[in-house]
């Protein structure tokens, strides 16, 4: 289940491979299989292998594959990059604890083919360090096609302790993706994989910041994540309004109820109507 605008991203460990295989049969619009956190020290080196294993041939299943290397800078990081960039199942390899544009170059000059093909390299912010970077970050490099927060780290680095604590955060890296040219960066998952209420009540925090989609740990937050990212009746109505009107007017945008709207608006309507046709 491929799609324009990915909702749900799925985290699976990499030393798991049975993990992945129900993974990739969730109903997740992008499966990421994790060599970092999700993985313990003395299990690395297997969960790059199985991981290498994988995607050795093209992925025959529609949904596309995600890898998170370990920390960018690190043995572990280097040995991933050799062994998993240029395998044909790779669709994106996720960069963790980013702090400049440097380490997206380095990254890309490496991993990234000269036509500018597979894969495609989404960055992930996790300190005060990165957050300040967050727009160089963003437009280090054309094979650079997503930028989010890694809350967990970020909320320790801070010393956070209430979720509206990183708010702020939150917002620069939604305004930094925007302001580059990428889509709106998903939100960092919910860790709690029982509270199915609080990760809606989230979601929809996260929506109202900008954010786009979310991470999961686990297949059950699937169908709330989608839910509270898809456009209501209400805001489908009133985008084919929008855009209708934009197809018949020439100059300023005038709906039936007197309401005047710019093309900004229009191009928000329609990337609406996008995201309620995606493919479900």
């Amino acid at each position: 289940m491929t799609t324009a605008h990915p909702l749900t991203w799925l985290y699976a460990p990499g030393d798991r491979p049975e993990v992945v295989a129900k993974a990739l049969r969730a109903g997740a619009d992008v499966v990421i299989v994790d060599l970092e956190d999700a993985v313990a020290p003395d299990r690395k080196e297997y969960a790059r292998a199985a991981t290498a294993e994988l995607l050795s041939e093209p992925r025959p299943s529609p949904v596309p594959v995600h890898v998170r290397v370990n920390a960018l800078g690190t043995p572990l990081a280097d040995a991933d990059l050799r062994a998993i960039a240029p395998l044909p199942g790779v669709a994106g390899l996720r960069l963790p604890k980013v702090t400049s544009r440097a380490d997206v170059i380095r990254v890309a000059e490496r991993a990234v083919p000269a036509d500018g093909g597979s894969p495609s390299l989404h960055a992930l912010v996790e300190s005060a360090l990165g957050l300040e970077h967050a727009f160089a970050i963003a437009t280090a490099h054309p094979a650079l096609h997503g930028l989010s927060l890694g809350e967990a780290d970020l909320r320790a680095d801070l010393g956070v302790r209430e979720d509206r604590g990183l708010d702020w955060a939150r917002s620069r890296v939604v305004v930094a993706a925007r302001a580059a040219g990428l889509p709106p960066p998903s939100q960092s998952v919910h860790p709690d994989i029982r509270d199915l209420d609080g990760l809606a009540a989230s979601c929809a925090r996260g929506r109202a910041l900008g954010f786009l989609g979310r991470t999961a740990i686990h297949p059950r937050q699937l169908p709330v994540i989608e839910q509270a990212y898809l456009p209501t009746a209400e805001e489908i109505e009133e985008a084919e309004e929008i855009t209708k009107a934009a197809a018949t007017d020439e100059g300023a945008l005038a709906l039936p109820d007197g309401r005047f709207v710019d093309r900004a608006v229009v191009e928000g309507a329609q990337r609406m109507l996008s995201l309620a046709r995606r493919p479900r």
